[in-house]
């Protein structure tokens, strides 16, 4: 088992997750993946010498739902997890998501993961009949006892349906390998409020991280104090993105709002069409890939993608 010095750090800082470039029968285009993956592993703080806790990229997470883990056959997946770890070698930590409907998927899944190479795991609840918190609860140990991975709780309820309530978090973090959560922005609580009562709730476990996704909140997530920032943003420029996480670690909350303003275009479109849609037409116009996303799931408008394009200017000008 990882020590609890290297399971801390796997869930801290700046985790950015690509998109899965695939053809259209939904096989992995490895060569456009790895270049995905490169200007990830490539990408740095403004000196090399930078001891911030963001200098790079802190981690990589592969099949996340902007990475489409939900359309790809298991087959694919692992072909995905292991030419990423392949094309990475330990130079970043790779943490791969796992989430499907059923458990015994979900523990092959992992093994297969952690086969391959996987540093970490990140384990949504995917359901079609709604799951109870026992058989979320339930769930998790039983991948858990699969393989001594470090688990991240995803929760993600506007995929999965399914909201982790206090009490459910509480439990899970008490189960040995589980240490850490991905959290949405909070509805109806600032940012500060919400940390705070996660915080409190998990403090039986020492050095459980607490991170946020919806990349557009996640720097206010820093500055409050969160641990990691889940971000979309970043699988693909993630350049601009460890600028924008540099300041909030830093707590220099002026420089924030300066770099968040170059993001507010994309921030838009996010909010308009969810992260994936925005991150195939980016990665398109880009000449990085020249996938599209899982049908039913259309790609972006001529207009929309134009719309993309002005939001990649703005982002150039923090290069």
């Amino acid at each position: 088992m990882k020590s609890q010095e290297t399971t801390m750090s796997l869930f801290h800082g700046l985790s950015v997750f690509p998109i899965t470039p695939t053809d259209k029968d939904g096989r992995i285009n490895s060569d456009a993946l790895c270049l995905l993956l490169d200007r990830i592993v490539k990408a740095k703080g403004d000196s090399e010498n930078d001891t911030s806790a963001v200098s790079g990229v802190n981690s990589i997470g592969l099949l996340g739902s902007t990475g489409g883990y939900a359309y790809l056959t298991r087959s694919e997946r692992q072909r995905a997890v292991a030419v990423a770890a392949d094309f990475i070698g330990g130079r970043v930590p790779l943490i791969v998501g796992i989430g499907a409907l059923r458990t015994d998927d979900v523990q092959t899944l992992a093994k297969n993961a952690r086969d391959a190479g996987a540093d970490a795991l990140l384990l949504a609840p995917v359901s079609y009949t709604p799951l109870t918190e026992e058989e979320v609860y339930q769930h998790f140990v039983a991948v858990a006892g699969t393989t001594d991975l470090p688990i991240s709780i995803y929760n993600n309820p506007g995929t999965t349906h399914f909201t982790f309530s206090l009490d459910l978090l509480k439990r899970l973090s008490q189960i040995e390998t589980v240490a850490a959560v991905k959290m949405p922005l909070p509805q109806g609580q600032n940012i500060e409020a919400d940390l705070a009562q996660l915080r409190q709730n998990t403090a039986d476990k020492d050095g459980f991280a607490i991170g946020y996704s919806g990349d557009w909140g996640c720097a206010a997530g820093l500055l409050a104090g969160a641990d990691t920032w889940y971000s979309v943003v970043g699988g693909l420029f993630p350049s601009q993105a460890i600028k924008l996480a540099k300041a909030a670690q830093a707590g220099d909350a002026q420089e924030v709002q300066r770099i968040d303003q170059f993001f507010q275009p994309l921030w838009t479109l996010f909010k308009e069409f969810g992260g994936m849609r925005v991150m195939y037409a980016a990665a398109n116009i880009l000449s990085l890939s020249n996938a599209a996303p899982h049908l039913p799931i259309l790609p972006l408008g001529a207009a929309d993608q134009e719309r993309v394009s002005k939001a990649i200017k703005m982002l150039d000008e923090l290069s």
